[in-house]
């Protein structure tokens, strides 16, 4: 039944002419082209309303988890609860609990150009058939090894002829129903936080597939994501102590520009006091890093889901609490890391020296002082950047992707560009407020303040602007930043043996 509506047309991956030769003679109509995606045309439509209806056994006109388990078990096709309640999720767009015939049709759609994608990438001899080497190939590429005997009990449970290869209708035929959230292949290709440094920690933690975590792959790749940020920080360091000077010292009676700023800078302290602050911003990439992925793979497991990936508002829940975590853990450090930057020439001979005096004077509250705007600007940033980076993946999948996920290192780099710079925006009044409260004692004379206060008196003495100084020099670091992480992640990869798809 189910093969029976699904398209048999000749395309890309062309499809095996003893199916294509049964599927004509006992339907002439579904040999129409198509265009390689699930047939559009008005017969198609009537044999997608055929199962429709064979899968609505209550015949309210919809699907709900017990009408596919019931009529999916009818036809032969057993599924567990838990993916037929991920089907339902992924194509119910009215959040009514079930999918109607046209969430249906757009779930088939769509789910199949995903399951093309998969197929064309493990299809290494590009004829249209997967077979065992192919199978064992594409796995070891992943970084897992498996014997000849496994791969081709991978395609016995597959291959309806007896040929021991699949062709495209055998993979979807069998995949089409499940509810493949995730795609390895898209995973590898679209990582970005892990590759991605601008200087603000914020993004939710990059997905791992399980081969990955199984084989280790999983820190290697977290290493080269440090050293990559490590140098990328160090290089853009001059425009970030320059932001940090202009967020906490720019106002209406001291405006200052990009250029009086580094003038400024160098004159006060030489062309070294262009990197103060450096060092620390280097040194916590590794424990907020470890912190926020053993956070986030916690969250996963209590937030229950068994599969490889999480769905978005899942990532978005689980990704700020573990950022949350991994801040309030190394917090001390953005305040030492803000007091560093903007130390006078020989008010403290180094970082032990900066939190020696600054526990001695102010005590152990003053290492969390903005740490409650800057826990509410993880929620902006680090939604406005998923948010804006799954658009333009899937408006890329969508439109772009025909024989591969692969987006290009360019597309790549623009998508991590746009959606971070987004979420930075969103954020920059909060991590505003948060440095000149980092900042409050290491200028004399200033009074103590709490974040709604200081929201008030920017806004009545500076005016919305005055919620945005510093974000220039914050902006020209984003482009040099995500490109140079991007290079040196590459190289690191390399190193360690991570193999680059």
């Amino acid at each position: 039944m189910v093969s029976s509506v699904l398209c048999r047309c000749v395309a890309s991956p062309p499809p095996d002419p003893a199916a294509s030769a049964s599927s004509s003679a006992s339907s002439p109509a579904s040999v129409d082209p198509c265009g390689g995606a699930v047939c559009g045309g008005p017969d198609h439509r009537l044999r997608l309303w055929s199962l429709f209806q064979t899968l609505d056994v209550n015949r309210d006109g919809g699907l709900c988890v017990n009408d596919l388990a019931v009529g999916l078990r009818r036809l032969g096709l057993h599924r567990t609860e838990g993916e037929l309640r991920k089907i339902v999720q992924a194509g119910d767009k009215d959040l009514d609990g079930q999918l109607d015939f046209e969430e249906f049709v757009h779930y088939l759609q769509d789910h199949e150009k995903k399951l093309r994608l998969v197929f064309k990438s493990l299809d290494k001899k590009n004829d249209g058939r997967i077979d065992a080497q192919e199978i064992m190939q594409s796995l070891r590429d992943l970084g897992v090894k498996i014997s000849e005997q496994q791969a081709e009990k991978i395609l016995k449970s597959m291959d309806k002829n007896g040929t021991m290869t699949i062709d495209w209708n055998e993979w979807r035929d069998y995949h089409l129903l499940h509810p493949v959230e995730n795609i390895p292949e898209i995973i590898l290709y679209w990582k970005h936080s892990t590759i991605f440094d601008v200087g603000e920690n914020l993004t939710v933690p990059d997905e791992f597939t399980v081969e990955e975590r199984q084989t280790g792959m999983w820190w290697r790749h977290l290493v080269a994501g440090g050293g990559a940020g490590a140098v990328s920080r160090t290089c853009t360091a001059p425009l970030d102590r320059l932001k940090v000077v202009m967020q906490v010292h720019a106002s209406r009676s001291n405006n200052m520009c990009i250029v009086g700023g580094f003038t400024q800078m160098i004159r006060e302290g030489g062309a070294r006091s262009l990197w103060r602050g450096n060092g620390i911003n280097v040194l916590k990439i590794a424990p907020e890093s470890a912190i926020k992925f053993m956070a986030y793979e916690q969250i996963k497991r209590l937030i229950g889901s068994d599969q490889e990936t999480l769905r978005i508002h899942e990532r978005l829940v689980a990704g700020s609490l573990a950022g949350a975590i991994a801040q309030s853990s190394i917090y001390p450090m953005e305040v030492l890391k803000t007091r560093m930057a903007l130390r006078k020439t020989g008010q403290y001979s180094g970082m032990l020296d900066c939190a020696r005096k600054i526990l001695a004077r102010e005590g152990m509250a003053a290492f969390y002082k903005g740490y409650v705007p800057n826990m509410l600007g993880i929620i902006p940033y680090a939604g406005i950047d998923l948010a804006v980076y799954e658009t333009l993946k899937n408006a890329w999948l969508q439109r772009y992707a025909v024989n591969s996920a692969d987006p290009g290192v360019f597309v790549l780099l623009a998508c991590g560009t746009m959606s971070s710079t987004c979420g930075q925006l969103a954020s920059y009044p909060l991590a505003l407020v948060r440095t000149r409260m980092q900042a409050q004692a290491s200028m004399e004379g200033a009074p103590e303040v709490t974040m709604s206060s200081l929201f008030k008196q920017i806004l009545r003495t500076e005016g919305a602007f005055g919620l945005y100084r510093g974000l220039a020099p914050n902006f020209m670091k984003v482009i040099p930043a995500v490109s140079i992480s991007y290079v040196v992640y590459e190289n690191l990869k390399i190193t360690l043996g991570v193999q680059s798809r």
